[in-house]
């Protein structure tokens, strides 16, 4: 698959889950909102009914003084009794059946009107017809007389019952349970803080404390007497603690849905760099087997051009011929040979843990030996190799085999990399740091830019210099060299050199406590 490709399909991939992203975003947000002003239009019509409540119950109080019924305040009349009380004062006349007399306040009223509409009658009136209408007018001027009086004095009670404190009018605590049942009614069965405020807007009841002061908008306000005038009006102000609590319930699928989407994003995120990872590493699968293919094609040529020419009976004649195309052969063989002992170190990358046969060792030792071998090699290349070793506790549990390849490959690789024009300086050295080993490998070769110090141990991976290869390789060496040391419990870095000059490896393991 092309990376175009690839590009392509991230795109479309990311595309749609951030609009699914965003699509629940704004669904749970419209959610949140809807249930939030259901939850403030429940709370608001239970205020207001509870507001409705208070005025009826401060009306009965006032008929129930002007009907002379006992009444006392915080235990207010039930409506039959209010229903007794106005039938007492509307029923105040009885009607005769055989003279037609009315009896009820209503009736009266009605009939009165109806007289004034009417024009006078011109005929002659009976007298007992006249007693009757002449008994009926005097009840019906008394009533009319009573009704104005008694409007006076519900008029006079509405007009200045403001004038008490909001404390004497109501009853608290009663106010807070009749609020609590018309919650309860309305499914609001949540806890709240009730404050009850004056007209000087100062507290005068609060339930509770606060544990910290809400925001305008948490409160709902509610007027305890919409009656009265908007100077002296009273205030009953509601606070949900928990109301977001409450609230989340209506969304409660958003805490799941989080989820699902993380790991749809993790998902999608591991998805995206293992492409990329596979595309990578097949593109360095590919380089790798065209660089393994030259490689091991140059040695075969040779060797079976080498193989031809022995064939040719001239060249058995003369010994140093002969001599010399034996030791050609010999030395592509072993060329030969180290480039399938390099390919085969790719099966220690095909394990977890590669199978060491561990035993004791000191690493001071081992990296003389090495040096030791290696001295001819960088002095027929114009250097010199240097060691210094100071570690004193040097014994470390270790694979002979497989340390011993890892200093080969870094010393080598310092020869293979050093600079032409100036002669190689190589510096093998050894020091303690707490309960470990630090080994360094210093050179002071071509270096490796320093975006490209952590890659050198990625397999395959050989640092770009264009389409010019000084020198041949797999990529393998300082992956084998990593693999190695992270197996003996131990760890690699490379840095650059002072000035930038060169590199250098150094190397932790852990070392046997005494």
């Amino acid at each position: 698959m092309k990376k175009s490709m690839i590009w392509m399909l991230t795109g479309v991939m990311a595309f749609a889950f951030i609009g699914l992203l965003v699509l629940q975003v704004q669904y749970v947000a419209t959610i949140f909102k809807t249930s939030n002003e259901q939850f403030e239009s429940t709370v608001r019509r239970s205020l207001e009914s509870v507001s409705r409540e208070l005025e009826q119950e401060e009306a009965s109080v006032i008929l129930a003084n002007l009907s002379g019924t006992d009444f006392m305040y915080k235990n207010p009349p039930d409506q039959r009794n209010i229903n007794q009380m106005m039938q007492s004062i509307k029923m105040q006349t009885t009607r005769d059946d055989s003279t037609g007399t009315i009896k009820s306040f209503g009736e009266i009223e009605s009939y009165h009107i109806s007289q004034r509409i009417q024009k006078p009658r011109e005929t002659t009136k009976s007298t007992i017809i006249e007693t009757s209408e002449k008994l009926q007018n005097e009840t019906m001027n008394r009533y009319f007389r009573q009704k104005t009086i008694i409007d006076e004095v519900i008029y006079r009670h509405v007009q200045t019952a403001y004038l008490m404190p909001i404390e004497k009018r109501i009853d608290c605590k009663a106010l807070q349970n009749a609020i609590k049942a018309e919650f309860v009614n309305s499914g609001l069965n949540i806890p709240f803080i009730l404050i009850v405020v004056n007209n000087s807007e100062q507290i005068v009841y609060q339930n509770e404390p606060l544990s910290r002061p809400p925001k305008s908008s948490e409160i709902i306000t509610q007027v305890i007497f919409p009656n009265d005038p908007s100077s002296k009006q009273n205030y009953m102000k509601v606070y949900f603690p928990t109301k977001g609590d409450y609230l989340s319930e209506s969304v409660s699928f958003l805490v799941p849905s989080i989820i699902f989407s993380i790991i749809l994003m993790i998902t999608f995120t591991i998805t995206i760099f293992t492409i990329f990872h596979q595309k990578k590493l097949s593109e360095i699968k590919n380089d790798f087997i065209n660089n393994m293919t030259h490689e091991l094609k140059t040695p075969v040529s040779t060797i079976s051009i080498a193989v031809q020419m022995m064939k040719d009976a001239d060249i058995s004649k003369s010994p140093e011929v002969f001599r010399h195309i034996s030791t050609v052969i010999n030395d592509e063989t072993k060329r030969l040979g180290f480039l399938v002992e390099k390919v085969l170190q790719m099966s220690l990358f095909e394990k977890q843990k590669a199978t060491l046969k561990l035993k004791e060792l000191d690493i001071n030792d081992l990296i003389a030996g090495v040096a030791n071998t290696f001295k001819i090699k960088v002095e027929k290349s114009g250097g010199t190799i240097d060691v210094d070793l100071q570690a004193e506790n040097s014994t470390i549990q270790a694979d002979e085999m497989h340390i011993t390849n890892m200093l080969f490959n870094l010393m080598d690789n310092a020869v293979k990399y050093r600079r032409e024009e100036v002669p190689l300086r190589l510096m093998a050295r050894t020091r303690n740091e707490g309960e470990k080993v630090i080994i360094s490998i210093e050179d002071n070769g071509i270096g490796i830019k320093k975006e490209n110090l952590k890659k050198v141990f990625d397999r395959f991976y050989r640092v770009p210099t264009g389409n010019v290869h000084n020198v041949k390789g797999f990529g393998l060496g300082l992956a084998y060299v990593r693999k190695v040391a992270e197996d003996h419990k131990g760890s690699i870095r490379a840095e650059n050199g002072l000035g930038n000059i060169g590199t250098t490896f150094i190397i932790t393991l852990p070392i046997i406590k005494n």
